[in-house]
C-alpha cells in the first residue's frame, strides 16, 4: 500500500473513532471469508461499524485521536477487528453470539464509557453493563413505584368506601 493509501486509512479510521463513544477490538483469525461477510451483515442490522483494520494503522490512528489509548496497544497483535458503536453492550453481546461452534470470535479489548478492559474474561460483565438510557429508565421506574402504589391503594380504597356507603344508603 502506498503511503497516500495508508493516510486515508488512518483518515478513516479516525473519523470512525470520533464518531462514536465506544469500541471493541476483537481477534478474527480463525474466520473466514463467509463468516467475516455474515457478521458484516450482523453488525450492519445492529448499527455496530465494522472494520479490518492492520494494527500498524490503527496504532497511529489512535495516536491522532483524543485521549490515551496506551493500554490498547499491548492487544493490537495478529488480526485484529474493530467494532465502533454507540450502544455499550451490543458487540459484546454480538461477539459472543458468534463465539459458539468451531470459529471463534476473540475479544482482545475493549474501549467502553471511557474506561478499558482488556482480555476475553471481560466479555460477560461487557455484556451486563447498562446503556446511559436504560439506566436512567430504571431510575425513572424506581422513582415512579411508590406513587403507582399510592394511586392504586388510593382507588380502590376509594372504591371501597364507596360501596360501603351505598350499603348504607340502601338500609
Amino acid at each position: 500500500m502506498r503511503k497516500e493509501g495508508k493516510v486515508a486509512v488512518i483518515d478513516k479510521i479516525v473519523t470512525t473513532a470520533e464518531k462514536y463513544a465506544n469500541f471493541y477490538l476483537i481477534d478474527i483469525a480463525t474466520f473466514n471469508a463467509a463468516k467475516t461477510g455474515s457478521l458484516r451483515r450482523e453488525c450492519n442490522k445492529q448499527e455496530i461499524k465494522l472494520l479490518v483494520v492492520k494494527n500498524t494503522l490503527f496504532k497511529k490512528a489512535l495516536e491522532k485521536v483524543d485521549g490515551d489509548y496506551s493500554a490498547l496497544m499491548p492487544t493490537l497483535t495478529g488480526n485484529t477487528a474493530v467494532m465502533f458503536s454507540d450502544n455499550v453492550n451490543s458487540p459484546a453481546v454480538l461477539i459472543k453470539t458468534f463465539s459458539k461452534g468451531a470459529d471463534i470470535l476473540k475479544l482482545k479489548a475493549a474501549y467502553v464509557q471511557e474506561c478499558f478492559y482488556i482480555g476475553a474474561e471481560n466479555l460477560d460483565f461487557l455484556i451486563a453493563i447498562k446503556s446511559k438510557n436504560e439506566l436512567i429508565g430504571d431510575v425513572i421506574a424506581l422513582l415512579q413505584s411508590p406513587v403507582n402504589n399510592v394511586i392504586s391503594a388510593l382507588q380502590s380504597g376509594g372504591q371501597t368506601i364507596h360501596g360501603v356507603l351505598k350499603t348504607l344508603s340502601e338500609k
